[in-house]
C-alpha cells in the first residue's frame, strides 16, 4: 500500500487468475485452455502479417473481423463489438451499460471478475443465490413488486459450475426485463449449449459476449466480442474509444478472421473435447466423485469423503494442476479442465492412486 494510491485503488480486490506454472512438466488442467491447437489457417494468417507491416497501427475498428463475425452469425457489422479478450469486452459493458441506479444482479457463485468490475466502476450489485443443485433459477431473475435490477449478467454455461441454462429460460429472463440490459456471457457455450445469439434481433436489451480463447483455441491472442443491438454496440464503442482506440493488433485480427473461416477445424476440435469430457465424467464417477452436469470444457467435482484442498495438493505432488476455490458453498469442489484423452487418463489414474482405489 502507498500514500500515493487513490481511494479507488485502496478499496479494490483484484481478480486472481488461474496459476500459469513456469515449468513445462505439469499436466495443466486449471485454466480451461483448449487442449488442441488453433486452426492451421489462423496460424498461417498470423505468420503472413508478421513482417514489415507491424510498424503500422492496426485497423482501429477491426472491420475485417467484425464483417467475418457478422457473416458467421447472420448479423450486421454494426451489431458486432470486438476487444482484447472477453474480459475487456465485459469491462466496457459494465461501464457502458450496467452502471445504473438499481443494483446489478448476478449469481452468488459465478465468474469472479464480475464483483471486481463492480468495485472498479462503483457499481451497486446484488448476488442471487444458486439453487441447491448449483443451477441458475430463472424465476430469481424475474422482476417483481419492489424488486427490479439495474442490469443482469450471468455466464451460460455458468463458471465455475459448468451448468447450463436452457435457451428458453435465457429468453424468459431477457423478455421479462425489457427496461434493462441482460448480458449473457457465453465463453463456454460451444461445448454443449445453445447460444442466445439468435435472440439478438428480437430483443434490443440483450448483449451476448463470446471469446476466441476457449473453443477457438486462441487464448494467447486475446480476442473477444459482443453481439447486440446497434445502440448497445455504440455504447461499447464510445467507452472503447475513450480508453483505447486500437484494442486489437494486426496478428489478433488476422488470426481471428481465419479462425472464423475454418469451420471444419472448429467443429472437429470441440467435438473431441465434448467426447473426452464424457469419458472423464465416467471415470471420476467410478471413483466416487459427484460431477455436476457440464456444458463447458471443464467439470466441477467433489468427493464424498476426501477434502478438495488435500486432493488438489496430492495431484500437484504428482505434477497435475487443477483449480480449487476456497469460497463458501464450493470449497469442497475441484474445477478440472478437459484436456486431451491422455491428460485426463493421467488425472483419473492419479486420483485412483490417491484414493487407494
Amino acid at each position: 500500500m502507498s500514500r500515493y494510491w487513490s481511494a479507488v485503488v485502496h478499496g479494490l480486490t483484484p481478480y486472481v487468475p488461474g496459476e500459469q506454472p513456469k515449468l513445462d512438466n505439469f499436466v495443466k488442467l486449471n485454466t480451461n485452455e483448449h487442449p488442441y491447437g488453433p486452426s492451421p489457417l489462423a496460424l498461417e494468417a498470423i505468420r503472413a502479417v508478421t513482417g514489415a507491416t507491424l510498424r503500422l497501427y492496426p485497423d482501429p475498428n477491426a472491420e475485417a473481423l467484425k464483417a467475418a463475425l457478422a457473416g458467421y452469425h447472420g448479423l450486421r457489422a454494426d451489431q458486432v463489438f470486438v476487444g482484447n479478450g472477453s474480459d475487456e469486452v465485459l469491462a466496457h459493458a459494465f461501464l457502458a451499460l450496467l452502471k445504473q441506479e438499481q443494483p446489478l444482479w448476478f449469481p452468488d457463485i459465478t465468474y469472479s471478475f464480475y464483483p471486481v468490475y463492480c468495485g472498479l466502476y462503483g457499481i451497486r450489485s446484488e448476488t442471487v443465490p444458486l439453487a441447491g443443485d448449483y443451477s441458475i433459477r430463472t424465476e430469481d431473475y424475474l422482476p417483481g413488486p419492489g424488486r427490479r435490477p439495474g442490469g443482469i449478467i450471468f455466464p451460460n454455461p455458468n463458471a465455475p459450475t459448468g451448468r447450463l441454462m436452457p435457451l428458453a429460460d435465457v429468453e424468459r429472463v431477457v423478455a421479462a426485463n425489457p427496461e434493462v440490459v441482460v448480458v449473457v456471457d457465453e465463453a463456454y457455450v460451444d461445448f454443449g449449449g445453445d447460444s442466445a445469439i439468435p435472440l439478438v434481433d428480437q430483443y434490443p436489451n440483450l448483449l451476448v459476449v463470446q471469446t476466441f480463447s476457449k473453443s477457438r483455441s486462441l487464448a494467447g491472442l486475446r480476442v473477444g466480442f459482443a453481439l447486440g443491438h446497434p445502440t448497445l454496440i455504440e455504447a461499447l464503442e464510445r467507452v472503447k474509444n475513450s480508453f483505447n482506440s486500437y484494442p486489437l493488433d494486426r496478428l489478433a485480427i488476422a488470426g481471428a478472421v481465419a479462425s472464423v473461416q475454418d469451420e471444419a477445424h472448429f467443429q472437429a476440435c470441440r467435438r473431441k473435447v465434448m467426447a473426452t469430457r464424457e469419458t472423464l465424467v465416467t471415470g471420476l464417477s467410478g471413483l466416487g466423485f459427484e460431477v455436476l452436469p457440464s456444458a463447458a470444457n471443464f467439470i466441477f467435482v467433489r468427493h464424498s469423503t476426501r477434502d478438495a484442498a488435500e486432493l488438489a495438493l496430492a495431484l500437484r505432488q504428482r505434477a497435475i494442476i487443477v483449480r480449487h476455490f476456497r469460497l463458501p458453498r464450493i470449497d469442497q469442489f475441484l474445477r478440472i479442465t478437459v484436456g486431451t484423452d491422455e491428460q485426463c487418463s493421467s488425472l483419473v489414474d492419479a486420483l485412483a492412486e490417491i484414493l487407494g482405489s
